[in-house]
């Protein structure tokens, strides 16, 4: 008879046990919190990444603008300066860390001996996440970094 009573106050137990709604909320709680977190870190990445490419790509217009100003062939070292560092005089700080000189390329296109466009292109930069999953475990192939290459072209209108 004692056994019978044992195991009728174990399955009593067991049914109060599943209606019982404590600590139900710290469950969810744990199974949400690293998906909010991925979310916020994959949004302030992609945050990152938009500024990075966006201020390329300002940088390469404004040097454009700057060269097709010039006599065609001179100053390509001043617009270079100016792409990375934001002045002809190449002094301060890159405009984005990371970029030199020797990431920017001018192009000029000609028919004949006129000169139609001016391209300033920028190539050989590699966007460096803060969050890059190839340093983190140490594994290339799984590395986030992307090459970065805005470019801007302008047409010559006065020679």
């Amino acid at each position: 008879m004692r056994v019978r009573e044992k195991t009728r106050r174990g399955w009593e137990t067991l049914r109060r046990l599943r209606r019982e709604d404590r600590g139900t909320q710290l469950v969810e709680l744990a199974i949400v919190i690293p998906l909010l977190l991925m979310l916020v870190g994959a949004t302030a990445e992609f945050g990152r990444f938009f500024y990075t490419y966006s201020t390329l790509a300002k940088a390469a217009r404004a040097g454009a603008r700057y060269q097709i100003s010039q006599p065609p062939g001179a100053n390509w070292a001043q617009t270079k300066n100016l792409v990375v560092y934001g002045n002809t005089a190449g002094t301060g700080t890159p405009v984005v860390s990371g970029l030199t000189t020797a990431n920017v390329t001018i192009t000029e296109n000609r028919t004949g001996s006129k000169l139609q466009t001016i391209t300033v292109a920028i190539s050989g930069y590699g966007y460096q996440p803060v969050f890059d999953l190839g340093k983190l475990t140490k594994n290339t192939s799984l590395s986030l970094s992307v090459n970065v290459a805005p470019s801007s072209t302008m047409r010559q209108l006065v020679q």
